[in-house]
């Protein structure tokens, strides 16, 4: 995270002038005016791709010197305290030092339940010295955490208890495989859910155990619109989907980008479950009822320049008995 001169941003006067400044900006002062928010926080609340007690310079090339935890903490306190300040979130929420409870549950009747997750603060340093590359042997961790064990037991407990319809996992980074490079010689992200598999196959378990119904994550983090299934084997795209997964594009990101170029095309050969790609801005629009949910992309094919129009990109449908993606 960085101020508006580019320099890297620590104290708690950093983080609140940043925060002060997004709030001057009068569209999204009417976002929140239209409608509630249900926030939490991804890496750059406190520092690009961190994770747990480990800071992004950390084993970086470009920083020769390694930020002690302590000294991160520090930072997290600050960056945590400044994102309760500014965040509508309730009382339990209120950070202790560096560490934040911001995993919850929001309850919508017998319609929806939403856990909001954090991939953040208890997830293992990424394996392979971060980055976008080829997977190392550290990616085989069985012990590997993207959720720590106390979060992802709490989230266990609340699908095999659930009587709602849809179960919404709200969280941070892709979780779908997402394989680059050849089927031969396939490269991932090492900060997304791919470097993590044995916590994926945990969580995918996990849904098959509870016999959990309407599974949905949706994900942020990489500015571009996805959609795709998650399979009880990410290895294996034959095997059966338990979920479904809708990546959004940001809101503001300030570059126009492209509809789909020839290498996303290319990786949906060697990614069947993945179904859409879309590299706009906007935002999704989930219309649900007990039986179905509606996912609509929308967009503007360019933010430089004001006065855009909003195209509804593609649609979908998801049936709650059928964790397929379907064009609707």
């Amino acid at each position: 995270m960085r101020d508006i001169t580019g320099d890297e941003i620590y104290t708690i006067v950093d983080y609140r002038n940043r925060y002060a400044l997004y709030k001057l900006d009068r569209d999204l002062q009417a976002a929140h005016h239209a409608v509630p928010f249900l926030p939490s926080f991804d890496d750059h609340e406190v520092d690009n791709n961190w994770a747990g007690e480990t800071s992004e310079e950390d084993g970086a090339e470009r920083f020769p010197i390694a930020v002690p935890p302590e000294i991160f903490a520090l930072r997290k306190q600050m960056a945590f305290q400044a994102w309760y300040e500014n965040m509508p979130v309730r009382r339990a929420a209120l950070p202790r030092g560096p560490a934040i409870r911001a995993y919850r549950r929001l309850r919508f009747g017998r319609l929806a339940e939403i856990n909001v997750l954090d991939t953040r603060q208890y997830r293992d340093d990424q394996p392979c010295g971060d980055g976008v590359k080829a997977p190392c042997a550290a990616v085989g961790n069985p012990n590997a955490q993207m959720l720590g064990a106390v979060q992802e037991r709490w989230l266990a407990d609340g699908l095999a208890r659930s009587e709602a319809a849809w179960n919404v996992l709200a969280q941070q980074v892709m979780m779908m495989r997402h394989e680059r490079g050849t089927a031969a010689a396939p490269i991932m992200s090492m900060d997304k859910w791919d470097a993590y598999p044995a916590a994926r196959d945990r969580m995918m378990g996990h849904i098959a155990a509870t016999r959990a119904r309407g599974v949905v994550v949706l994900s942020d983090d990489i500015h571009q619109s996805w959609a795709g299934e998650l399979k009880a084997d990410a290895a294996r795209p034959d095997s059966a989907a338990l979920a479904t997964e809708f990546v959004d594009t940001p809101i503001s990101t300030g570059r126009d980008d492209f509809e789909i170029d020839d290498e996303r095309r290319r990786q949906f050969a060697i990614n069947p479950h993945i179904k859409y790609f879309n590299n706009r801005r906007g935002y999704a629009v989930h219309e649900v009822t007990a039986a179905r949910m509606l996912i609509h992309f929308r967009a503007v094919d360019y933010v430089t320049r004001p006065a855009a129009p909003l195209v509804t990109k593609a649609s979908f449908a998801v049936e709650r008995e059928r964790p397929a993606v379907v064009p609707a």
